[in-house]
């Protein structure tokens, strides 16, 4: 497992939509991004800072059910 990068919100963000996530709202600074899978839908809030606490990334890569080499350098 290599390291994650430091990535913005908005790298996090073109990342997701190159997955087939797509922007649905923003409320303040959380840009929330969608995927709608058969049956269910995938729904990650993303914040829109400078740089993302690896914690942070760690939760969205888990919740957009993405592998993690693709956020790594």
């Amino acid at each position: 497992m290599g390291k994650l990068r430091i990535l913005s919100g908005k790298e996090v963000c073109a990342i997701l939509l190159t997955y087939g996530f797509e922007q649905v709202r923003q409320k303040g600074s959380h840009v929330i991004m969608q995927k709608q899978l058969n049956s269910s839908t995938i729904t990650v809030p993303v914040p829109q800072h400078k740089e993302i606490k690896a914690g942070t990334l760690v939760s969205i890569i888990r919740q957009a059910q993405l592998a993690r080499s693709v956020f790594e350098s």
